[in-house]
C-alpha cells in the first residue's frame, strides 16, 4: 500500500492532496499512520458544555416527557377543579381563569427558549456526528479497497506462480514422454 497521503489521494480518492478537505486529509493521515480514527464524539462535547447548557438540557429533557406532561394534565384538572369548586364560594380564580392563563403564558414564554436552545446544541451535535461518521465511513472505504488491492496482488501473484509451475510441469512431461518415446524405439 502507499505510504503518503498524496500518493493515497490521488489512488483512492482520484484528487491531488491540495484538493483534498480537512476530514478526507485526516482519514488519509490515519490511514498512513495506521490509527483508528473512531472516537467517541459524546465524550469530546460534554466537556464543552457549560452549566447553562446543562441545564437547558435538563429543562428540555423534562419538559418534553411523559411525566411532564401528564403532570401537567393533572395540575390543570386540580387547579381548574379546586376552583370551579369554590365557585360557590370565594374562588381565587374565578372562571375563564385568567391567572392560570398568565402562569401558563409565563411558563411557555420561558420554557420554549430554553427548549430551543437544547435543540439548537442538538442541532450542532448531529452535524458533528454526521461529520465523523463520514470520515469513519471514508476510511472504512479505502481500507476495503486496499484490501481488494492486496487480495488482486495475492491472486496475481498466484496465478503467475501457476503459470510457471504449469509450465515445469508441461516441460517434464515432455522430458517423461521423449524418455518413454526412446526406451521405446531401443526396446
Amino acid at each position: 500500500m502507499n505510504k503518503t497521503v498524496p500518493e493515497l489521494a490521488n489512488r483512492w480518492l482520484t484528487r491531488t492532496a491540495e484538493t483534498l478537505t480537512d476530514p478526507e486529509r485526516r482519514v488519509l493521515q490515519s490511514t498512513v499512520d495506521r490509527k483508528p480514527l473512531s472516537e467517541n464524539v459524546n465524550e469530546s462535547l460534554a466537556g464543552l458544555q457549560d452549566a447553562g447548557d446543562r441545564i437547558a438540557d435538563a429543562i428540555a429533557r423534562v419538559g418534553g416527557s411523559w411525566t411532564f406532561i401528564l403532570s401537567f394534565i393533572a395540575f390543570l384538572v386540580l387547579w381548574i377543579g379546586s376552583n370551579w369548586w369554590l365557585l360557590g364560594q370565594k374562588s381565587f380564580d374565578p372562571y375563564p381563569f385568567i391567572f392560570l392563563n398568565l402562569v401558563l403564558s409565563m411558563i411557555a414564554a420561558l420554557q420554549a427558549p430554553v427548549i430551543m436552545m437544547s435543540q439548537n446544541r442538538q442541532a450542532v451535535r448531529d452535524r458533528i456526528d454526521a461529520a465523523h461518521d463520514y470520515e469513519v465511513n471514508l476510511k472504512a472505504e479505502i481500507e476495503i479497497m486496499a484490501l481488494h488491492e492486496k487480495l488482486d496482488e495475492l491472486r496475481h501473484s498466484q496465478i503467475i506462480g501457476m503459470r510457471d509451475e504449469i509450465g515445469q510441469l508441461a516441460e517434464m512431461v515432455k522430458r517423461i514422454d521423449e524418455r518413454l518415446t526412446r526406451q521405446h524405439s531401443a526396446s
